[in-house]
């Protein structure tokens, strides 16, 4: 986990589902931006190629325009700029979410890849929790160290303030297992945050907020 308080945030949100935010401490400065409503356009400068990857597919899969533009400590290591762009993207999420009024607010999926299959399961509850269940048959893929799928994951979770429930079922390739978590976290995404036809206006909890 980052050991630096940021030094500098600043987010912005409208009505349209739409975010911005910015994240800056002594390890990394990072600007992320969110349309929920978007087309799956991604336009990813996170200096880690493999996480470049992922959030292409989680822009795609889940529907949304996502916009990354990092800079970070990547001469220690990887570790604090993916928690960093994992915490500011929770951040614009839940800026672009607003009051939760009228979506579905629950999501689930599975996805395979040729032999690996995940599951994720999301709800948009106002309160953190990372179920992770995730056993990588190798620690590296390429440079990118597979601990920091975690990182990220937990960082979005305490900052999107939303229940994360993420198990990999199988698989043989270490790639195929990251893709198809980060596939299914993605098209559980765009289920939650979709809005619910019959529930227009109304926030989907019996206490009335999330």
């Amino acid at each position: 986990m980052s050991n630096s308080a940021p030094t500098d945030s600043t987010a912005t949100g409208s009505s349209s589902r739409r975010a911005r935010v910015e994240r800056a401490t002594r390890e990394t400065r990072i600007a992320v931006s969110v349309d929920l409503d978007g087309s799956g356009r991604a336009e990813l400068a996170t200096g880690i190629p493999f996480l470049d990857h992922m959030l292409d597919q989680v822009a795609r899969h889940a529907m949304i325009d996502l916009t990354v533009d990092a800079k970070g400590d990547l001469h220690i290591d990887g570790h604090h700029t993916v928690e960093d762009i994992g915490i500011t993207f929770g951040q614009a999420v839940k800026q672009a979410l607003g009051d939760k009024a009228g979506l579905v607010r629950y999501g689930h999926a599975y996805v395979p890849l040729d032999e690996a299959l995940s599951r994720v399961v999301v709800d948009l509850s106002g309160r953190p929790g990372l179920e992770y269940h995730v056993e990588f048959i190798r620690p590296m893929i390429g440079a990118f160290d597979v601990d920091l799928t975690h990182e990220f994951f937990q960082g979005f979770v305490n900052h999107a303030l939303v229940s994360l429930h993420v198990d990999n079922l199988r698989g043989d390739n270490a790639h195929h297992q990251a893709e198809t978590v980060f596939k299914a976290f993605a098209r559980a995404l765009r289920m939650a945050i979709s809005p619910d036809p019959r529930g227009a206006g109304v926030v989907p909890s019996t206490k009335g907020t999330l």
